[in-house]
């Protein structure tokens, strides 16, 4: 394995639970409101999709490994913040897995049959727009630690990763 993807094998542990909880939080704060996860506080009108929870969980893990690019390794300088589509991924995903007439924005724009008719067969669409997103967006992040390295102050010695 070369290229940007070679560098999750130098991570440390510490970026390894950071990308673990990051997915375990996606998963909840997604979850709980589009009532993927029964709680008494959401409810939902339209039962949820056969996909509705793979595609959170794959959505979650890239989302996990993208958060765990921000918690600096200890051997490697500061890296310039890149944010880019992260955001976007996560908020497709929302959209993508909740239940398209409990929307108060899509019921909104067209309405309940709308909703149906027009939404509900473009959340798959959506999902795999977040999932693309997520994976352009860590590219983008790890792409950032293969890059040159910052100029080290005079005296002090910065190890890169070997990668392939």
């Amino acid at each position: 394995m070369s290229g940007p993807w070679a560098v999750l094998l130098t991570w440390p542990a510490r970026r390894w639970l950071v990308a673990l909880a990051a997915a375990a939080a996606f998963v909840l704060v997604v979850a709980v409101p589009t009532d993927l996860i029964d709680t008494p506080v959401f409810g939902r009108e339209v039962s949820p999709t056969w996909w509705a929870w793979p595609s959170l969980l794959v959505s979650s893990l890239v989302g996990g490994l993208l958060v765990a690019t921000y918690v600096r390794a200890p051997s490697q300088p500061d890296l310039p913040a890149s944010r880019r589509g992260g955001w976007a991924g996560g908020l497709l995903t929302y959209f993508a897995v909740g239940c398209p007439v409990c929307n108060k924005l899509v019921l909104l724009a067209l309405g309940s049959a709308g909703a149906m008719t027009w939404f509900e067969p473009f959340q798959p669409v959506l999902q795999g727009a977040a999932v693309l997103l997520l994976l352009w967006a860590l590219r983008s992040r790890l792409d950032g630690e293969l890059s040159c390295a910052l100029p080290v102050p005079a005296g002090e010695s910065v190890e890169q990763p070997s990668v392939g």
